[in-house]
């Protein structure tokens, strides 16, 4: 599944998202065509009528911003439980992270499989990040920025995570891990 909607801003010239289904059903990369000038150029990141044309949540409650000072940072893999589940839509605003998902839905015919993505500034790709789905990154650059539109808040009774090097997963990072906090290193094996 995948597709453009054109929505006209008011340039008078049409801003087009295209979205393309991962491998994970429910997930999207989602790439921004930009209408350019002498200027520069302009690109919608966010349109609710786009996102609603692609059955994908709208309902966006908190961003947050993740700032990682070193290359080889690597943060993951969270998720949040009911009631308090979320869905992402993550872009790098500065530098460069490999950014991976993981299905965590029993029902879902990609159980525990992931999908994994670069997500740079310099390509401007954002991630649909459906709920029951563990989202992390390793950056790939210093100075890497992430920014985060979420769906609940955060509910830190809700919060869960499991191991980056989790063998029910076999998640293969391209780089060397530097930087990984305490709480991340310290998450068991994911028991689903």
């Amino acid at each position: 599944m995948g597709g453009t909607i054109c929505c006209a801003y008011s340039g008078g010239q049409d801003s087009v998202v295209n979205f393309r289904e991962t491998t994970l059903k429910g997930a999207f990369t989602i790439d921004l065509d930009r209408v350019t000038d002498e200027r520069g150029f302009f690109a919608r990141s966010w349109c609710v009528k786009e996102f609603e044309a692609h059955g994908l949540e709208t309902k966006l409650v908190q961003c947050n911003v993740s700032f990682n000072k070193l290359r080889g940072t690597l943060r993951g893999m969270h998720y949040q439980v009911a009631p308090a589940a979320e869905v992402k839509v993550v872009r790098c605003t500065q530098g460069a992270i490999h950014d991976v998902i993981a299905d965590l839905r029993p029902e879902s015919p990609t159980y525990k499989q992931t999908f994994s993505v670069l997500l740079s500034a310099d390509n401007r790709r954002m991630l649909y990040v459906p709920q029951c789905f563990a989202h992390g990154f390793l950056t790939l650059t210093d100075d890497a920025e992430v920014f985060y539109q979420m769906s609940e808040y955060y509910v830190p009774e809700c919060a869960r995570g499991f191991r980056w090097d989790d063998a029910n997963f076999g998640i293969s990072w391209p780089d060397q891990i530097q930087v990984i906090s305490e709480k991340d290193r310290g998450y068991p094996g994911f028991v689903g």
